[in-house]
């Protein structure tokens, strides 16, 4: 009896350890599987409370898990809707999938469709800067962050103006760039945004300005609530391996 349920739990454990590396590997999250592979048990524990929990508190992860096994299903389901009904709310949904799926170009063409109706809606530019963002197209990213900028005098939350920081650096603005990433980390506390700068600076071949940011994003996750920490763990983690290697 021992036996067989020692045979038992061996299989639970390689099943369970199979879908953890194949939701890492999807969701882009590979520095897992290291820790998922060689120490299976705990690694599996440590990375469903760390990665897939918040998904599913935040209402992410059914939706991811479609993504990830029916990839088509949830986009032609609002493709049907846009057929039914071509509101800007069907066709900004059905955008935002496609940018999901990387179908970058379908994205960006149903984005400015709906910016010919709103052009000056904040929201739908917000989006058009995000997908411009994720296909590549840093500078016009950075001008549509900017458009929403001057209307609303501010972004919503501190991982869209990442990405407006991100958008500045790649398409070549550095000091803006640079002036964007201390103020997000000084409005926000932003370990990501530590991160980021750290690695900005690390391009900028400021090295020892580089070490500090990634030093302090490793000591100050320890200062926030637990549900953080588990949230922002990966920065940290990112961090440190960065500064073993300056």
């Amino acid at each position: 009896m021992p036996f067989l349920w020692w045979n038992n739990s061996y299989y639970l454990i390689l099943v369970l350890q199979g879908i953890c590396i194949f939701h890492a590997i999807k969701t882009g999250r590979r520095d897992w599987i290291f820790i998922i592979l060689f120490v299976p048990l705990i690694g599996c524990g440590i990375y469903i409370i760390r990665e897939i929990l918040p998904e599913i508190n935040s209402g992410d992860f059914w939706n991811n898990l479609q993504r990830i096994f029916f990839p088509g299903a949830r986009i032609r389901d609002l493709e049907r809707r846009v057929r039914i009904s071509d509101t800007i709310t069907n066709k900004m949904n059905l955008a935002e999938e496609y940018m999901l799926s990387k179908q970058y170009d379908k994205a960006i063409a149903l984005t400015q469709s709906c910016i010919a109706q709103r052009p000056n809606d904040q929201g739908i530019l917000l989006t058009l800067a995000k997908i411009q963002f994720h296909s590549g197209r840093f500078a016009e990213s950075a001008a549509n962050f900017q458009k929403v900028l001057s209307i609303k005098n501010r972004v919503n939350n501190p991982i869209d103006e990442l990405l407006y920081a991100q958008a500045l650096e790649k398409s070549g603005e550095k000091e803006r760039a640079e002036e964007e990433y201390v103020r997000i980390i000084r409005l926000h506390h932003s370990l990501e945004g530590r991160y980021r700068l750290g690695l900005f600076l690390k391009e900028q071949q400021r090295t020892q300005e580089a070490r500090e940011q990634f030093q302090a994003a490793v000591d100050e996750i320890e200062l926030h609530p637990r549900y953080v920490r588990r949230l922002h763990a990966q920065w940290a983690r990112l961090s440190k391996r960065e500064l073993s290697s300056l």
